[in-house]
């Protein structure tokens, strides 16, 4: 569902409440967190979706990795997964258990264990996962926590969305379409670990569905504050300007433009051409983390993923002002 139809449903709903329900649907995060203890919450997510590539297992391995986001994003550990799937009853057994390891793989990797799951008869292939994880109720990296001054770092490239559709199109470059999947299955794990170690850090999410400012938005509005992006800066999948320039983009990029553009004042500048404002708004696949940290902590950020030679590029900055600069 698009942004302003899932916040709407939710608003209309009336839910239980608990005191241990330390992030729940009051203010939008990446994942709910509940309270077992003084020390230990748990923090819980599920995702799904149809393929978005053609072979099978990095079908489910991407699937998976993108359920395991939120964890990562909320600051969490994975530690137990449950499939969730549907599949059309013609579908051959050997692409179903290419999907299932596909994922199985992917939650061992993530060090966490795939215990179950639930599946149905649909006419489209979809696979995900529910995924429940740990975490210190002290270090919980919210969307409400942001403040003006405030450093954006991103850590995976943008631009799966296009390059996916140009796939489906049969106009991309199988070489651009290749280094997406890589980046798609490459998980937020380290980039998790990273500012777990900086324990400095309050402020992240996860960039997938809704696009860069989509999510962006959510950080913004939650923690009050405003975002200045810099558009030079953004990291870009090989290929996805190109593609963006020749107009082939997701039905959903124009979706969470729209929406952005309704919540939020969104001010670009001249220089920023009508390309690379589209990618601000591509929806991504297991897309990277948007890091919000003060600039006392910034460099230090910086050198622990340096050091383990992870990707990091700063984005831009949190700004007192409630509005979307894009410079």
């Amino acid at each position: 569902m698009g942004a302003g139809a899932l916040s709407n449903l939710i608003r209309s709903l009336r839910l239980p409440t608990s005191p241990q329900l330390l992030v729940g649907l009051d203010v939008s995060d990446d994942a709910a967190v509940y309270q077992i203890n003084q020390q230990q919450a748990l923090v819980q997510t599920v995702d799904f979706f149809p393929p978005i590539v053609d072979d099978p297992y990095s079908f489910g391995a991407i699937a998976a990795a993108n359920a395991l986001s939120d964890v990562y994003a909320m600051g969490g550990k994975p530690i137990l997964a449950l499939a969730i799937a549907g599949f059309p009853r013609d579908l051959p057994p050997s692409i179903i258990q290419a999907i299932m390891q596909g994922g199985a793989d992917k939650v061992a990797e993530a060090g966490a264990v795939l215990a179950g799951g639930h599946t149905i008869i649909d006419n489209e292939p979809k696979y995900g996962l529910c995924v429940t994880g740990l975490i210190d109720p002290a270090l919980i990296t919210r969307k409400a926590q942001a403040q003006a001054g405030n450093q954006l770092y991103l850590t995976k490239a943008l631009g799966t969305g296009v390059i996916s559709t140009a796939s489906k199109r049969q106009v991309g470059d199988p070489a651009d379409l290749k280094l997406a999947i890589e980046s798609m299955l490459r998980l937020n794990r380290r980039a998790a670990e990273h500012i777990a170690a900086l324990g400095s850090i309050r402020s992240a999410t996860d960039i997938t569905g809704f696009g860069l400012l989509g999510h962006g938005l959510e950080l913004a509005r939650n923690s009050q504050v405003g975002l200045r992006i810099n558009s030079q800066a953004l990291p870009l999948l090989q290929g996805a300007y190109r593609y963006a320039q020749a107009g082939i983009m997701p039905g959903g990029l124009h979706t969470n433009r729209a929406y952005v553009e309704q919540q939020i004042q969104v001010n670009y500048a001249e220089t920023v051409d009508p390309a690379l404002q589209a990618l601000l708004y591509d929806p991504q696949t297991s897309g990277g983390l948007l890091i919000a940290v003060d600039a006392e902590h910034a460099a230090a950020l910086e050198q622990q993923f340096a050091q383990a030679g992870d990707p990091l590029w700063p984005i831009g900055e949190i700004i007192e002002q409630q509005c979307i600069e894009v410079v």
